[in-house]
């Protein structure tokens, strides 16, 4: 008679078991749900591979030909003559208020929510509406940063200015940092903290140098998809009002004295390039949506180097 490992006894249990439960028969249903869903992750890929090639091919004629013109170049009403360095600039300072006031708000949200608010029916009450705020279409905080940043505060913000367009922005952003910060510290496993409790830590020491480190990468993940969204949000930029023709003044992309002015940002640009008659612009208006891909792709790119090395340090 053979001896017998416990490793290799659990193996043999666990391919006993293994096989009870499928019954020894074809998992068809499985096969073929997983089938479905790579036909579906294909036919997706597929329907974006030919968009971008699409947009590339047809602003192939403009970055190809003039490229640093063409970002460098003011709104105009010749087509040759069109840039989009006001347009960049906006949509820079946007994305930097954003950055400033949804993602620290948001996270602090979220923690009060995950480890200090107690679980009352007002609590989850909250978390509810929060939930509910993130499906409101853009248009609606479009109204609201009108009547607050504009009207009411537009002393503050300047009236029609880039503040108070990155200030609506990040509003409108808020719930999605909200809802994806506190899913992220959730996911945190309580023996995590129970192990920093357990050696002395206070509750602040536990989420400074254990939650927040663990849940970092799935912050930055749903932080930086908000940061997407606000960056391709037309419909409130238009009731801030953003230019949508020519901006007069054209200042440099860091001059902080011109964020109370009139401004137009990448999607205001793109959208009314898209209705102008003249063939050249179209080519602009394909040129300038690889430009704001390439912009949405660089901070992806960082939240990715970000996350990998919190999860390196987590390891």
């Amino acid at each position: 008679m053979g001896l017998t490992t416990p490793a290799k006894t659990a193996t043999l249990g666990a391919d006993v078991v293994r096989a009870q439960l499928a019954g020894k028969r074809a998992d068809v249903a499985g096969t073929a749900f997983r089938i479905a869903l790579l036909a579906a992750l294909f036919f997706s890929l597929l329907i974006l591979a030919v968009l971008v090639h699409d947009v590339v091919t047809q602003g192939w004629s403009v970055l190809g030909t003039r490229f640093s013109d063409f970002l460098g170049g003011t709104l105009r009403s010749l087509p040759d003559e069109a840039g989009i360095h006001q347009g960049l600039r906006g949509t820079f300072w946007i994305g930097a208020i954003v950055v400033v006031v949804a993602f620290p708000l948001g996270v602090a949200a979220a923690l009060y929510l995950e480890e200090y608010a107690p679980d009352t029916r007002f609590v989850r009450l909250i978390d509810v509406n929060i939930r509910n705020l993130a499906g409101v279409p853009s248009i609606v905080y479009g109204i609201l940063g009108f009547a607050i940043f504009v009207k009411s505060l537009g002393g503050l913000t300047g009236g029609r200015s880039v503040i108070a367009a990155g200030v609506t922005l990040a509003i409108l952003v808020l719930p999605i940092v909200i809802i994806t910060s506190a899913e992220a510290i959730r996911a945190v496993p309580s023996g995590i903290k129970e192990a920093g409790f357990g050696v002395g830590a206070t509750g602040w020491e536990v989420i400074r140098y254990h939650v927040l480190p663990y849940a970092a990468p799935g912050i930055l993940t749903g932080t930086v998809l908000s940061l997407a969204r606000a960056l391709g949000e037309a419909a409130p930029l238009i009731l801030i009002g953003a230019v949508q023709n020519r901006l007069g003044s054209d200042p440099g992309i860091f001059d902080l004295g011109a964020l109370q002015d009139r401004f137009t940002a990448m999607p205001m640009v793109i959208t009314t390039w898209a209705g102008m008659p003249q063939e050249g612009f179209r080519s602009n208006t394909a040129a300038a949506i690889v430009v704001l891909l390439a912009l949405v792709l660089m901070a992806n790119a960082t939240a990715i180097l970000l996350r990998n090395r919190y999860e390196k340090k987590r390891r």
